[in-house]
């Protein structure tokens, strides 16, 4: 390991421009991909995440993405410092934010409607990413209905297939993806910025309640989408949803949409974690379609 070191060392000192030499280096939680530390200096701490060298371009778009939500100076997130890998190892090293779990939720609502107010002109982003461990196509399009069906749906559903789920799921598959765009009669979203992955274990805050978002999946779309997975695994603080509706309004008929966008979770979860959740997307589908 102390090869990598090392080359973290000559890495941070060319990126930051400051000489850099690791003197600690901490494990820390990464997650149930990656291994993390908390590394030092003795006076400058850096958070870095490691996997095998195949996962060097997850890094770099993590990076990527990162550097983007940060140049907008709406909500906080780590700002990557830089990215690269050894003979066997891929990292990013990013910085170090010491959070304590308690964040401020009207601040957190506040900045993610202005970070949503940052717009493209298309759906999507220049680089594929992930979501959680299953590959997310982001090649931009014009029309949102589209982008979703072709990105986000169909994708799953095919795999969802090749993991020996079409059976419980053909008659699902083909009415959602047939009925779906009637959400859309009188809901016209922009490209906005989204983190893509905004739950509750990708959410701290700093000692003072300073939001932070991390772990993205990055893109440009609905924000509705990023408002709906907020619901999921346990939802965020009242003062949170009434602070984002107070700077930007939900269009009507969100809470239908809400299931529909978190469907898109869900059998992610399928494909990823097995057979559990699939009694709830087959239900989260079906309420979908029923109120369509």
């Amino acid at each position: 390991m102390q090869q990598l070191w090392d080359q973290l060392s000559r890495d941070i000192q060319a990126h930051t421009g400051h000489g850099y030499t690791i003197t600690t280096h901490n494990a820390m939680g990464g997650g149930c991909i990656n291994q993390a530390f908390r590394i030092s200096d003795g006076h400058i701490d850096y958070f870095v995440k490691l996997n095998s060298r195949s996962h060097g371009d997850m890094f770099e778009v993590e990076a990527l993405s990162l550097a983007e939500m940060a140049d907008t100076n709406t909500v906080r997130v780590p700002r990557p410092i830089c990215h690269g890998h050894t003979d066997t190892q891929a990292y990013v090293v990013l910085e170090y934010l010491p959070m304590n779990g308690r964040l401020d939720g009207a601040a957190l609502g506040e900045q993610l409607a202005a970070m949503h107010s940052v717009t493209a002109n298309q759906f999507g982003w220049h680089r594929n990413n992930t979501i959680g461990s299953t590959p997310q196509t982001n090649e931009p399009m014009d029309n949102w209905v589209e982008f979703w069906r072709e990105r986000r749906l169909l994708p799953q559903f095919a795999l969802a297939q090749r993991n020996g789920y079409a059976h419980s799921l053909d008659g699902i598959r083909d009415k959602l993806l047939s009925d779906f765009p009637a959400l859309f009669r009188q809901h016209t979203p922009q490209a906005s910025m989204l983190h893509g992955d905004l739950w509750g274990g990708n959410a701290s805050g700093l000692q003072d309640g300073t939001p932070v978002i991390y772990d993205p999946a990055f893109y440009y779309g609905d924000r509705e989408a990023d408002l709906a997975m907020t619901h999921l695994f346990g939802g965020f603080s009242a003062d949170f949803y009434s602070a984002y509706q107070n700077a930007w309004p939900l269009d009507d008929g969100f809470e239908v949409r809400r299931s529909f966008y978190n469907f898109y979770h869900i059998i992610n979860h399928l494909n990823l974690f097995g057979t559990g959740y699939l009694g709830q997307a087959i239900s989260m589908a079906e309420k979908v379609l029923s109120e369509i």
